[in-house]
């Protein structure tokens, strides 16, 4: 048995970086010069991982400004441990340009560094790079007894007792790691189909059709997609705009002065969603003058009075109307301080009478509307969520030009800071979405929500978007969409609400969206082991998780000493995939929970807990 002990984390993406940074910074107060081994596993390098590898499509782009992406904490992130500043990315980009940063990178990755501005949106390769600058100093901040081995392979089983020591089995390797702790910090995971793309893939296979189910798109094989071929596309988020622009650009075409210049091998996608729109465009100018007054309605007191209710909480029920009345205060308190002139009230007395109003009542609306007379200044979030409910179009011609005209007028608001009531919505979103960590699995809901307004394209790829629509690439279907499969003429045909009566047909579906957590479908046989061994699963079945430190918990209700979960597939997820400097980032505070937990537990092991027997028992 190793003399020091032993912490495994599973997963060597930015999760993982930023649980190994945390326990950097925590070190000298909780562990001091202890020996440790920390086993990295990850079949991908690290600071990357599978995502953000260098490894891909230089089109594809992060989907934030090199300005609203850092790893690293700030005085505004709510921790125990010690703040460790450090660059965000464009500043680390200025650092490489400036000579004061040396790093190893692609010829080409250095030349877009040499390039970077501060709003632009960076490559995922690019951002390989500052991940793997990022673990690097993660690594170099760790205590000379703290030590890192990484393992290249696919860990396929945690096994062992509560009060013992954890085995970990890894694809390739003979004999599994020992370890005292283990983190998964594994991202996104692939899934099994479900019961209807089992069954629309079981129609391809019958008629020689093309069916791509959920999956990460710059994983997929698109070659199936033939060139002036229709393609069904379900699906308007990100993965959408990954699919667009590997089957446009990906396959030679180019746009130049707002106009898509096809290269001949495109496909023709025709997309639709339960929206029937893509998601809001990024908001593309700064924030000025007072900062808006954050949890308001909906801070730290209001969560934890709502989770001591008796009873399991409900999300529309307990949640819903306090998130309502915060981004409303929000959107309003930047209406009156910033654009006075378009409000018909004293802001004091209006803030007063907000104050007392309930949530979605007569009275509240009565009020905003005394005060707001332009409709276009109200907050309305059903609109916003759902633009196209009710709306109707007698052809597929005329829906065409109305969601063109839909996304012109959102770019328009997105990129005019005449609106920055917005601005301070999306604010409101990331406070929001910080507090509600602490409340567990809360329904899909909530995040199909705060993605669609928040977590959008920068506005170069809608306008991209509306080029390809004007050339023909890509058609829209409107809301409400239904795929059928037609076993008499051998076709996939998509139905939408927005054209009622209306199809289409096409030899090939794409399904444009991520697969859904499930414990029964994962093809992780780690986190299905895990369900196998006792881990409780969420109704949406996101791993159950302690959101104090992120112990994953048993169908009983106790968290697990040794085991710990972070990331997407966990209960208390976060939203985005990076913080955005100065916001509170609440995967900050995650990760450092969990590495002072961490680093306590091993810090107090005695030499009996780290004897467990390597029985056939143990090992299962």
């Amino acid at each position: 048995m190793s003399a020091a002990p032993a912490l495994v984390v599973i997963g060597a993406g930015p999760r993982g970086t930023g649980v190994i940074e945390r326990i950097a910074a925590n070190a000298a107060e909780l562990y001091g010069d202890r020996p440790l081994d920390i086993h990295l596993v990850d079949p991908y390098p690290p600071g990357g991982g599978r995502i953000w590898r260098q490894d891909q499509s230089p089109l594809l782009r992060v989907n934030s400004m090199a300005e609203d992406v850092t790893m690293f904490t700030d005085d505004t992130v709510e921790l125990d441990g010690p703040v460790s500043p450090g660059p965000a990315l464009h500043t680390w980009a200025e650092d490489v340009r400036e000579g004061r940063t040396a790093i190893g990178a692609d010829p080409a990755v250095l030349e877009e560094i040499h390039g970077l501005r501060a709003q632009d949106f960076p490559s995922r390769r690019l951002q390989s790079a500052y991940l793997r600058w990022v673990y690097e100093q993660a690594l170099a901040a760790l205590p000379p007894g703290i030590t890192v081995h990484e393992h290249t392979g696919v860990a396929l089983r945690v096994s062992g007792p509560r009060d013992g020591r954890q085995r970990v089995v890894i694809q390739g390797r003979a004999d599994p790691l020992v370890a005292d702790l283990v983190v998964l910090t594994v991202g996104h995971l692939d899934a099994e189909p479900d019961e209807e793309q089992a069954a629309l893939g079981a129609f391809a296979a019958r008629h020689g059709l093309v069916h791509l189910p959920p999956d990460f798109t710059a994983d997929t094989d698109l070659t199936a997609l033939p060139a002036g071929a229709p393609v069904l596309v379900r699906g308007f988020g990100l993965a959408f705009i990954d699919l667009m622009v590997l089957l446009t650009e990906g396959r030679g075409g180019r746009h130049e002065n707002g106009l898509y210049i096809p290269s001949g091998h495109e496909p023709v996608l025709y997309v639709g969603s339960r929206r029937g729109v893509p998601y809001h465009s990024k908001i593309g100018y700064p924030w000025h003058g007072v900062q808006p007054p954050l949890a308001r309605y909906f801070g730290p007191d209001q969560v934890e009075e709502i989770l001591h209710r008796p009873g399991p909480v409900d999300f529309r029920r307990d949640l819903w109307p306090l998130v309502t009345k915060e981004l409303g205060h929000l959107h309003y308190h930047r209406l009156f301080t910033a654009h006075p002139g378009r409000t018909a009230a004293d802001r004091r007395d209006f803030e007063e009478k907000y104050a007392v109003a309930d949530p979605g009542s007569p009275e509240l609306a009565a009020l905003i509307a005394s005060a707001v007379p332009d409709p276009a200044d109200r907050l309305d979030l059903d609109a916003l969520d759902h633009p196209l409910d009710g709306v109707r179009h007698a052809s597929y011609e005329a829906l065409q030009d109305g969601l063109r005209a839909y996304i012109t007028a959102d770019l328009h608001r997105r990129h005019d800071p005449r609106y920055s009531p917005d601005l301070a919505v999306f604010l409101g979103l990331l406070s929001v979405y910080g507090r509600l960590t602490r409340a567990g699995d809360i329904g899909e809901r909530w995040h199909s929500f705060f993605s669609h307004l928040a977590s959008g394209p920068p506005g170069f790829r809608l306008r991209e978007l509306l080029a390809l629509s004007q050339a023909g690439i890509v058609r829209f279907l409107g809301a409400g969409m239904t795929v059928e499969s037609d076993e008499e003429n051998g076709v996939f045909r998509a139905r939408g609400a927005t054209v009622p009566g209306a199809s289409t047909e096409a030899r090939a579906l794409v399904e444009a969206r991520l697969p859904a957590p499930s414990p029964r479908r994962t093809r992780s046989t780690l986190v299905r082991g895990l369900y196998e061994d006792g881990a409780a699963g969420t109704d949406t079945g996101l791993l159950s998780v302690d959101p104090a430190d992120g112990r994953i918990r048993g169908r009983d209700g106790r968290p697990h000493p040794r085991r710990f979960a972070l990331g997407p597939h966990a209960a208390a997820r976060t939203g985005g995939a990076f913080t955005r400097p100065r916001t509170g980032g609440p995967a900050f505070r995650q990760n450092d929970a969990t590495a002072r937990t961490a680093l306590t537990f091993l810090r107090d092991l005695t030499p009996a807990s780290r004897r467990t027997p390597l029985t056939e028992e143990a090992v299962r």
